[in-house]
């Protein structure tokens, strides 16, 4: 695979990581250094890994990988969006945002919904017999740099948009998780 296309896989894998980065840090007010960090952390890590997960999988387990891979995605970022929708209709405006925008469980459960494609991604790459490796490493990298970007620009809309940029946070969070089913139940 040419790295021209390679790069371009890895930036189309880290979109929907880098717009979870921007929906979370509407919320982030302290620390964005530190959640810049996690975020790009997590969220590079489990891109990385995925591949490699994929890779290591092939296809034995492909066929089942993609029947419900798309759901999983679907539900996690659902609910997540809706969490955030829920947190702005049911806390004041001049409320002060919790010290911790999001917990542990919340951010992991994010980097699998946003690194499942990725998955399969992986399969491909085994049978295209592409390094594993410097692919990986290429897109956790990648994935790294735009999800701390990502929460660097959503702290910036959060502070000058506050209780409207989190829910368009939640509802961008909600639609993302529909199209990626649409995505793999009509294509």
């Amino acid at each position: 695979m040419p790295p021209a296309t390679l790069i371009l896989t890895a930036i189309g894998l880290s979109m929907d990581a880098f717009s979870v980065s921007v929906c979370k840090g509407v919320t982030i007010r302290k620390k964005k250094r530190i959640w810049a960090i996690l975020f790009g952390l997590t969220f590079g890590g489990f891109q990385a890994a995925m591949p490699l997960l994929g890779y290591l999988l092939g296809t034995r387990l492909q066929k089942y990988i993609e029947a419900a891979d798309h759901w999983i995605a679907f539900v996690l970022l659902a609910f997540l969006g809706g969490k955030m929708l829920w947190e702005a209709f049911h806390k004041g405006e001049k409320e002060e945002l919790p010290e911790q925008p999001v917990s542990a469980k919340e951010l992991l459960l994010l980097g699998i919904a946003t690194s499942i494609d990725a998955l399969a991604v992986g399969i491909s790459f085994a049978l295209l017999k592409i390094n594993i490796f410097s692919a990986a490493g290429l897109i956790g990298g990648i994935t790294f740099l735009l999800s701390a970007l990502g929460v660097y620009f959503g702290a910036k809309l959060g502070e000058a948009f506050g209780k409207k940029a989190l829910i368009a946070g939640g509802v961008i969070l909600v639609a993302i998780g529909i199209k990626i089913l649409l995505e793999h139940l009509f294509y």
